[in-house]
């Protein structure tokens, strides 16, 4: 029986800025500092969608920034929300007007920005460059000739128009350098929407004639567009940080700590080089369709996806996000215990369901779908459709039989046995405990309920992440 379930996630909207536009009412900067932020539990962050910061590639969610996130909200022992920014010449008003606590964004530390937020330790070096489209014939022409039809120096610039966001540091710099130079650099503004990597992009296209990049990713989208030319900087050397409200010391100083304690790591500078310096697995991944930044596909199965999520009733990226816990999209993937395929089946429940091959990922979805479905159905009394996923899902991963004792157990222990969240899922982590598993209302005994309780948590943070990056 199809079931046709509502699923709801917060639309991450955000956004970013590089200036904070002026107001004609005064206003209010918003209190929450670290205490508040371990009381919530949570770190809230503004986030750019980019191809170094935060992106999909075929299921798994990378990024410079999303990396670095994950290692700090560990270490302060907080759960990361992210936001991903959607204008990006509004990301200081989303910080001070509270919706955030830090934006995590590559921003250039400048006079301007710093009487509005507070800037961490800077993260890494870099200088603005300019971004030029090589002649079109240029792999025929000599060295001298390809200079000679480019820019060599910012003076020549002089007359031109470069393309930047309205509100960015590159703007300011261009500005600066036109009084410097002497002579008119003329400036068209972009919309805040746009990344610097799509900007980019535009210079590739012939969209624009001009843009400024920070060199780090001028570098890296020249090794995947080699028509490009970054040749020529624009500024000196520039910090590059994160920025929290001016309100709060206390969080600024335990990013700070951590950002020095990072940098006495080897980590630190894999991580640098994973997004900035491997040019090879730039390309790679620009090339790949899974690249969510080209083609809005999380994996090489997303219709079979769609189409059994469709029976199901469920959102396509909630299915996809399960399939990519069961096996990294894998259809040969097998585990230790003998389950195998897309769907992890075992041999078992593949015979029960009709699946001949667990390796085929279209009899493996299929199977796998058909068995949600029924465990689905056997938590009708759960009113909540989201809540009764997760009983589902958590069946999948342990047992119908296990999920059931936790249900017992928590209504026992004056717990809601029809809501997951806060209730049954504290039970499942309580069977592995003799006092739990040994009660006389449990029948089916112990079960490993971290792996369980990860599994479902996973799977829908996974899910929400998926939400914000495809449509």
């Amino acid at each position: 029986m199809t079931k046709r379930i509502g699923i709801l996630i917060i639309c991450c909207l955000c956004l970013s800025t590089c200036q904070v536009k002026k107001s004609d009412h005064k206003e209010t900067m918003v209190s929450r500092d670290f205490e508040e932020i371990v009381a919530d539990g949570k770190l809230k962050v503004l986030i750019a969608y980019s191809a170094t910061s935060y992106f999909l590639y075929r299921g798994q969610t990378m990024g410079y920034e999303y990396e670095l996130l994950k290692r700090l909200s560990k270490k302060l022992n907080l759960e990361l929300e992210l936001k991903v920014s959607r204008n990006l010449d509004e990301m200081l008003d989303e910080l001070k007007n509270g919706n955030v606590d830090l934006v995590a964004h590559g921003l250039a530390v400048t006079q301007e920005r710093k009487k509005v937020v507070a800037f961490s330790n800077y993260l890494y070096l870099t200088k603005q460059v300019l971004v030029q489209r090589k002649p079109d014939n240029w792999r025929k022409l000599t060295v001298d000739d390809i200079k000679e039809a480019m820019i060599q120096d910012p003076i020549e610039l002089i007359g031109d128009t470069v393309s930047v966001r309205k509100n960015s540091s590159y703007l300011k710099r261009l500005l600066n350098l036109s009084k410097e130079i002497g002579g008119n650099i003329y400036i068209d503004s972009l919309e805040g929407s746009l990344s610097t990597d799509e900007i980019i992009k535009q210079v590739v296209d012939k969209k624009i004639k001009y843009t400024v990049a920070d060199g780090n990713l001028a570098r890296i989208n020249a090794s995947h567009n080699p028509i490009l030319d970054v040749s020529i900087p624009v500024s000196f050397s520039q910090r590059i940080s994160w920025a929290v409200r001016k309100n709060s010391p206390v969080l600024l100083e335990a990013i700070n700590k951590w950002i020095e304690e990072e940098k006495k790591s080897s980590d630190y500078y894999v991580i640098y080089n994973k997004y900035f310096e491997n040019k090879r697995s730039f390309r790679r991944r620009a090339k790949s369709k899974f690249y969510s930044l080209n083609k809005n596909q999380i994996s090489p199965y997303d219709k079979l996806i769609k189409e059994h999520a469709k029976e199901l009733g469920w959102d396509w990226r909630l299915l996809a996000s399960l399939v990519y816990q069961e096996s990294q999209f894998q259809p040969n993937d097998t585990s230790w215990a003998g389950a195998k395929g897309l769907m992890q089946m075992m041999p078992s429940t593949a015979k029960a369901l009709g699946v001949k091959d667990r390796e085929n990922p279209e009899e493996s979805l299929r199977g796998g779908a058909a068995y949600l479905e029924q465990l689905y159905g056997n938590f009708d009394q759960v009113k909540d459709s989201v809540q009764r996923i997760k009983f589902a899902m958590a069946s999948y991963n342990c047992g119908y039989q296990h999920v059931r004792d936790a249900q017992n157990l928590a209504e026992v222990r004056g717990l809601d046995k029809y809501t997951w969240d806060s209730n049954v899922d504290k039970m499942i982590l309580g069977l592995s405990d003799p006092k739990n598993y040994n009660h006389d209302i449990v029948q089916y005994g112990y079960v490993r309920g971290v792996e369980t309780y990860d599994y479902v948590t996973e799977i829908f943070n996974r899910y929400t992440l998926y939400s914000t990056l495809v449509n």
